[in-house]
């Protein structure tokens, strides 16, 4: 793309970057940022104990690392058999003579199954009580039920949770929906009457969106880990989730409910339980 407008405009091509040097100010490590974009090479790293890759050509390139560079450690979050990555070369990752930790038991059982892996270490994600956490609250006066927006093509699933507040609404009409993305709602999938959308809010104000709901709908169809499990959870809300990424092993019946991948009716049956238990407690 920078190429592309150096060429409109008749000037000369540079490589520039986007990358946000400010993360890493309070750092008491050296940090080092490529003056272009490629692969990382042997010479790029300096000698060391450990070296990691956090994602599949990442760890293609940790491949030819000497072993001066360290012990070679690919720390998976996904299984990353996507249509639109090389899978070959994925899979050849996967197989890759590596130490292996991942974030979630389903991929570690995968990885043992189908990549013979018997020594993968699970190391679950954790979120920053600081950053999400909610004081003690009562429950609203109408139920109101929270969601992570994303099209209806989308992996994550929103459009199940969006069609189970539609069905409880059925039951029960004055169910608010609260919402918040990155983009705005696309005309295909439209938030309903009665919702609040919150688009691109400030990290400081995620927990409250969390802390405003009665139950956070979780209708993810793939997941790595899915943070916003934990993120509800530690502003004291439940949540309602499918059996994908780490919800089996976060969700228990004190902390909300486990369905089936696509299972509206599920879904809407548990948004009316916690309905009930809002009104006889």
């Amino acid at each position: 793309k920078e190429k592309l407008k150096s060429a409109i405009k008749g000037k000369g091509y540079s490589f520039t970057t986007n990358f946000n040097t400010t993360f890493f100010d309070k750092r008491d490590y050296e940090l080092q940022i490529l003056d272009e974009h490629r692969p990382i090479q042997n010479d790029d790293i300096p000698d060391a104990d450990i070296v990691i890759a956090t994602f599949w050509n990442t760890a293609e390139w940790m491949t030819d690392f000497s072993e001066k560079k360290g012990k070679k450690v690919y720390f998976i979050q996904h299984y990353e058999t996507h249509p639109w990555l090389p899978l070959e070369r994925v899979e050849a990752t996967l197989k890759a003579p590596f130490y292996q930790i991942t974030v979630a038991q389903w991929i570690a059982d995968i990885l043992e199954s189908k990549y013979q892996k018997k020594d993968v270490v699970v190391v679950g994600n954790g979120v920053d009580l600081e950053q999400f956490s909610a004081p003690v609250r009562e429950k609203n006066k109408s139920l109101t039920v929270g969601v992570m927006y994303a099209d209806e093509l989308s992996f994550k699933g929103c459009d199940t949770s969006i069609n189970s507040v539609l069905k409880a609404r059925e039951a029960v009409p004055d169910i608010k929906l609260v919402a918040f993305a990155m983009r705005p709602p696309v005309e295909s999938l439209p938030m309903p009457d009665n919702s609040e959308f919150y688009l691109k809010p400030e990290q400081e104000n995620i927990k409250t969106i969390y802390g405003q709901c009665d139950a956070w709908l979780f209708g993810s169809r793939s997941e790595g880990f899915g943070l916003p499990l934990l993120e509800a959870m530690a502003c004291r809300t439940p949540v309602i989730a499918t059996k994908t990424g780490a919800a089996p092993e976060l969700v228990a019946s004190a902390d909300g409910y486990l369905i089936d991948v696509d299972d509206v009716n599920a879904m809407t049956k548990a948004i009316l339980d916690i309905n009930n238990m809002r009104i006889t407690h």
